[in-house]
């Protein structure tokens, strides 16, 4: 039986990366005009650019280009909570976070790490 975080269908993914990706260009990989697009959790970049919910006028757009932890982990689609400090979050909402890193980490590539990241572990 598939795990509670798998695709249902199969992905087959590269080894993760742990290149610096640097604040602009992870800035700049935001789905627009034909952009690569990148979400980044806890200081992992992933690359979420074949799915459309993350290119311009897609539903989770206001993720690409940005490390959405505190967002993902207040399940929220709010500008305003897309940050990535969430340390002070709750238990609850850093449970949540961890479970966004097992889904994300079994459909998309880890392209690399946020150049200085802070918010890791």
């Amino acid at each position: 039986m598939a795990g509670k975080f798998q695709p249902k269908v199969p992905v087959d993914l590269n080894p993760p990366k742990d290149d610096p990706i640097s604040l602009e260009e992870l800035s700049k990989s935001d789905g627009t005009e034909g952009q690569k697009a990148y979400v980044a959790i806890k200081g992992k970049v992933y690359d979420v650019t074949g799915n459309k919910a993350y290119q311009q006028g897609g539903s989770y757009h206001v993720f690409a280009g940005t490390d959405a932890s505190h967002a993902l982990a207040k399940t929220s689609t709010k500008a305003e909570d897309v940050k990535p400090e969430w340390q002070h979050l709750n238990d609850t909402e850093k449970k949540t976070l961890n479970d966004w890193v097992k889904f994300f980490s079994n459909r998309y590539n880890v392209v690399g790490v946020v150049e200085g990241a802070t918010n890791m572990e």
